[in-house]
């Protein structure tokens, strides 16, 4: 939204909370044995969605994890590795490199204050490099657990009776509209409901971006999205963390 002369409008009654507000007392009460970071992206998601949609759906899991378990809720990385978005306007990435090391820094970060193992909640399927992190982050013992994986979103899907597959939904679909419509009703804009594409095999993706499969940056299908879908998807991937608590060696 802008106004007469272009300028953005930016109405801060409207925006999900996104920042943990917990102070050192409340951590230091708490002592939690594992930190989890949501890392989101700033890039285009159609003209229904806002360029921070990934970036609030890992917030919002991430807000979900913490209100059933004992755990330090970092503040969003804000900006990733979107570089196959980079033909629609507003996107804006970083490299993996420059991702890695700033992950790096936070568990040596944490490290020092005794937390000593980290979830990392991806809200963007493009950040290749957090599979790396990880398994690197892994070699002397568990550490690192990154969140969700394919089998927790399957999962949450089936839970939610999703009309789409996550490979047909990939960007700006059912999945990501129907968390927002429920956690953030205030982030979606009108259109989703005629915005439905099919950007099929999608081959060379990471050669030719997105712009050769969508015109109007979604590939999926955000009609079927609901509130209530959105609601389920969460609660499932709640329940599935319990699981990489577990592998990390936290079972409380």
């Amino acid at each position: 939204m802008a106004d007469n002369d272009g300028r953005a409008i930016v109405d801060p009654g409207s925006a999900v909370n996104l920042l943990p507000t917990a102070t050192s007392t409340d951590v230091r009460d708490q002592q939690p044995r594992v930190a989890v970071l949501p890392v989101g992206s700033f890039e285009q998601h159609g003209r229904y969605l806002p360029l921070i949609t990934d970036t609030a759906i890992a917030c919002i899991i991430g807000q979900e994890i913490a209100g059933s378990y004992r755990v330090h809720l970092l503040p969003p990385i804000t900006m990733s590795c979107s570089h196959e978005h980079a033909a629609f306007p507003g996107t804006v990435s970083i490299s993996a490199k420059t991702l890695y090391a700033v992950i790096d820094d936070i568990r040596a970060s944490l490290a020092r204050s005794g937390i000593h193992k980290l979830v990392i909640v991806n809200g963007h399927g493009g950040n290749y490099v957090l599979s790396n992190v990880v398994q690197e982050a892994n070699v002397d013992g568990p550490t690192v657990s990154l969140f969700p994986l394919g089998a927790d979103w399957d999962r949450a899907c089936d839970h939610a009776t999703l009309s789409s597959d996550r490979h047909a939904d990939m960007h700006a679909g059912e999945i990501e509209t129907s968390i927002l419509l429920h956690a953030a009703p205030e982030l979606v804009r009108n259109g989703f409901a005629e915005a439905d594409h099919d950007g099929g095999g999608r081959t060379f993706l990471l050669v030719q971006g997105m712009s050769a499969y969508t015109q109007s940056g979604v590939i999926g299908f955000p009609s079927h999205a609901t509130a209530d879908k959105g609601k389920t998807v969460l609660a499932s991937l709640a329940a599935s963390f319990a699981g990489h608590l577990e592998t990390l060696g936290l079972n409380d």
